[in-house]
């Protein structure tokens, strides 16, 4: 085995890890793909004898490619991205996991949490990712945003602060999630409108990502309330019969996929046995490039009624 192959098998026992820094960081699979490829180009270039923590390296590595994808995303956006943002899902079958290990999962970072990161500065998001979610000392994370430690440290506790005050504390179980959910599906497949307002609160917020070029009906959106979110719900009543339920960033989701070709992705905030928050994404480009391939069930297949 050549010193290259070694080199690229020890990358490889990093790569989930690396994969999990950058996708919080920048709530894109593809340009996550594109940062731990980076990362590998810079490591392939550097003496990889002299690094004695290759982990640390690379995830201080991958933190700099990220901010610098941050600044470029920036400079590119006159105006931040609106209300209707959505995150792109990282999804599984249901099958995958045990309702007592999912939080034990990489990809576990809600949609929520993901839409507030979004709404932080460059340096704020990677003090705040780096740190809090995966305990990279202030030391380390200082020279990846050009600031001291301290000020580094001021980064993260701003981050926090936003972050505590803008998400709510979703149910954790998974199984108090699947009935909020079957309830939802039950009530969307029948028309039943009463039966929408139950399972929805009061203030409910709906977000509907359906990215750049759409236009109609169809548009981005953001809805408030649980009446006027019941009414949409009702408008799309002839596609919740191809709704199934999935893994969405580890809490219990909806996928709409008939005929295998996704419609749109749900993902939800669930609290005190209600709907609190509803993020959709019905962009056809980012949904185009998402692996359904291994959820249960045929693909499209409709559910029973």
């Amino acid at each position: 085995m050549s010193s290259t192959d070694r080199l690229a098998d020890r990358f490889e026992e990093h790569r989930g890890r690396l994969q999990a820094v950058a996708y919080r960081m920048l709530g894109s699979l593809a340009e996550a793909e594109d940062a731990v490829q980076e990362s590998w180009l810079k490591l392939s270039r550097s003496d990889a004898e002299a690094i004695d923590n290759l982990g640390g390296w690379l995830t201080t590595v991958v933190g700099r490619v990220c901010l610098d994808m941050l600044r470029s995303r920036t400079r590119r956006h006159e105006e931040p991205l609106d209300d209707t943002f959505v995150p792109d899902p990282v999804i599984r079958p249901l099958s995958q996991v045990d309702p007592e290990q999912e939080v034990l999962q990489a990809d576990s970072v809600g949609l929520a949490l993901l839409i507030v990161l979004e709404t932080l500065e460059p340096a704020e998001r990677i003090a705040f990712v780096l740190h809090d979610m995966f305990a990279v000392p202030f030391d380390e994370i200082a020279p990846v945003v050009e600031r001291s430690s301290a000020a580094t440290r001021q980064l993260a506790s701003r981050a926090r602060r936003r972050v505590r005050g803008a998400t709510a504390s979703s149910e954790p179980d998974l199984r108090r999630q699947r009935q909020v959910l079957d309830a939802f599906m039950a009530a969307a497949r029948a028309g039943d409108f009463e039966a929408l307002l139950a399972v929805l609160a009061p203030d409910v917020v709906l977000r509907v990502d359906s990215g750049p070029l759409a236009g109609g009906a169809a548009a981005s959106k953001l809805v408030r309330g649980g009446r006027r979110v019941a009414e949409q719900a009702m408008l799309f009543r002839q596609f919740a019969r191809y709704m199934r339920l999935a893994l969405v960033n580890g809490a219990i989701g909806v996928v709409n996929a008939p005929e295998g070709r996704p419609l749109s992705v749900m993902g939800v905030t669930v609290v005190d046995g209600r709907i609190t928050e509803m993020y959709i994404l019905a962009d056809t480009e980012r949904l185009a490039a998402l692996d359904l391939s291994d959820l249960d069930g045929p693909a499209g297949r409709e559910i029973p009624r």
